[in-house]
């Protein structure tokens, strides 16, 4: 089989910029192992940057009428009260909030888009399993078993959308640097009743934090942990997990029972880390293949949505003209978005370990710190966070 763009991974990234080029008339296959799309994704924050992106292209219609959420502000509450971190709604209109969409339908809405236009092939249930090469040792496509067995994908340019785990970036023998991270998370679901409030909350206290998003009719629950800490947490018991949902964010009392066995808990492991190259002769690593992000923000989808539309922009003309993608065409796309990258992601880290770290050691009462009342005391401030959360650091456009 040949094509011209092969897109390992059919996550936001890999859809995005398989849309983007297809839109150009660049010949695109998008490789995703899965079957479908319909799983428990933890990252469903769409950015304010992603929605004028998509407005861009035409698609802000088709992605308000997904069944989401609008979170306008992000609250913090202590031990001494609420306070507000983000307000969104300080940033310009139209898409003045966090769009808090299920996964699933989002990359669903991209896929059909993206079917539209002739040039575009989506391979489903198909796993990548080597690289080609040719003499020289530049990637030609890869090898991959499918649901009528192995075959062959050859492609002018490879595109690693893989995520952290990037079978691509195994089989190139690259390796990220790793910043580490003092936390994991716990993702769970619980539900949401009518007069529980809505939006973006966040429960801070002596031992960790839980943020609760509102998803409608349920909590999309992010209990933070210290890295690690799972086993003994497992060991204390789930009614001890229970008590301390319960402690985060007593609303949620009566209903933490919902919380039956382990199986309805999930441990995502934080993992901080970045290549130094990103590419290799005839392959480029985006997203999380090339940089895992912290949680912090939630900004990991924008970050990748960001770096596919950066790619489509840089890469397009030139795939669509038949000519070949340079290894300096590779790297202008990498200087491109490892600033953003580094920027975000040493934010992160400074709040890992200021913030996030103490606070998982610490014993008694939790009162807000001084940069967090500043902000109440000055709420035009609020608009500082929440740009960096919602719109970052170097927004990509798609004319």
């Amino acid at each position: 089989m040949n094509t011209t763009g092969c897109i390992v991974g059919g996550g936001p990234a890999g859809l995005v910029l398989g849309l983007l080029l297809a839109r150009q008339g660049v010949k695109v296959t998008v490789l995703e192992k899965h079957a479908d799309f319909l799983r428990d994704f933890r990252g469903d924050t769409v950015h304010p940057s992603t929605l004028a992106m998509l407005d861009e292209i035409g698609l802000g219609d088709r992605m308000a009428a997904l069944p989401g959420r609008k979170a306008g502000s992000l609250r913090a509450t202590f031990d001494d009260g609420t306070y507000t971190v983000a307000d969104f709604t300080r940033l310009p209109t139209p898409h003045n909030y966090l769009y808090f969409v299920p996964q699933w339908d989002f990359l669903e809405m991209l896929a059909t888009e993206a079917a539209k236009f002739p040039t575009f092939t989506l391979l489903r249930s198909t796993t990548v399993t080597g690289l080609l090469r040719d003499a020289s040792g530049a990637i030609t496509g890869v090898r991959a078993i499918g649901p009528e067995g192995e075959l062959e994908i050859e492609a002018s340019l490879t595109v690693a959308c893989d995520g952290r785990d990037s079978v691509v970036r195994r089989e190139l023998g690259l390796r990220p640097v790793d910043y580490g991270a003092p936390m994991d998370v716990l993702w769970f679901r619980i539900s949401r009743r009518a007069g529980d409030g809505d939006g973006l909350a966040m429960r801070i206290g002596a031992g960790g934090l839980m943020l609760a998003i509102d998803r409608g009719d349920y909590y999309q629950c992010a209990y933070v942990i210290a890295k690690g800490g799972y086993d003994e947490i497992r060991a204390a018991g789930l009614e001890a997990l229970q008590e301390q949902v319960t402690r985060r964010h007593p609303v949620l009392a009566d209903r933490v029972g919902e919380l039956a066995t382990w199986d309805d808990v999930k441990l995502l492991t934080v993992k901080v880390n970045r290549l130094k190259r990103w590419h290799a002769p005839g392959a480029l690593l985006i997203g999380d293949a090339a940089h895992a992000m912290s949680p912090i923000g939630g900004v990991g989808i924008n970050l990748a949505v960001q770096d596919a539309t950066a790619t489509a922009r840089m890469l397009g003309p030139t795939l669509a003209a038949g000519q070949p993608v340079t290894e300096a065409d590779l790297a202008a796309v990498q200087k491109r978005r490892r600033f953003p990258t580094v920027v975000t992601q040493n934010i992160q880290r400074a709040a890992q370990r200021r913030i996030v770290d103490p606070l998982l050691h610490a014993t008694g009462r939790i009162d807000a710190p001084a940069p967090i009342r500043l902000l109440q005391r000055f709420p035009a401030l609020q608009a500082l966070p929440a740009r960096l959360a919602g719109i970052g650091v170097r927004p990509e456009h798609m004319r």
